[in-house]
């Protein structure tokens, strides 16, 4: 994967790029839509709901300013968000449209999480992934990630969500 860009765009490992969007970036609509698309078919499996439901285009452009929003192809094809916490980087709202999954595009954004992270210093990328979608779970780990944490949503006596961590102070996985 190259280096970040000046324009704000990077080539994934891919050959795709990655772009990061600004506030007020017209696609920021379609990153939303595609954020909602694919996240649809967990409804009927976690308890909770999401809090899917309540991002919003206004949330999203905060995003771009307090963190940071990243896309794949003009549609988009994938999106990702990142946010700087007290001591690594938090990757959200992973999305793969449909028609692009099985070709890398998860890994590459997993990439480019490590490589922002080491830009901005932090030596580990974080997520948080329900406890009833055991095949993110799966994924995650076979990317490096470890459960670092059990987590109760507000009200619930039973672990709803795993924190996850991956050390990024090395190269990379393979």
């Amino acid at each position: 994967m190259s280096s970040h860009q000046d324009n704000g765009s990077v080539v994934l490992a891919s050959g795709r790029t990655a772009e990061r969007l600004a506030a007020g970036d017209a696609r920021l609509s379609a990153v939303l839509a595609l954020i909602q698309s694919s996240f649809a078919y967990m409804e009927a499996r976690i308890d909770p709901p999401s809090s899917m439901h309540a991002l919003d285009l206004a949330a999203m452009t905060r995003q771009c300013t307090d963190g940071e929003v990243w896309c794949v192809g003009a549609a988009p094809d994938a999106c990702v968000v990142f946010s700087p916490r007290a001591d690594c980087l938090y990757l959200g709202r992973l999305a793969v449209a449909e028609h692009c999954r099985g070709q890398g595009l998860a890994r590459d954004l997993v990439l480019l999480a490590e490589q922002r992270a080491r830009h901005l210093g932090f030596s580990a990328v974080e997520l948080e992934v329900r406890i009833e979608l055991t095949e993110n779970q799966a994924a995650f780990s076979r990317l490096g990630f470890e459960v670092v944490q059990h987590l109760r949503h507000p009200g619930y006596e039973r672990t709803t969500k795993l924190t996850m961590r991956r050390d990024v102070a090395g190269e990379g996985f393979s």
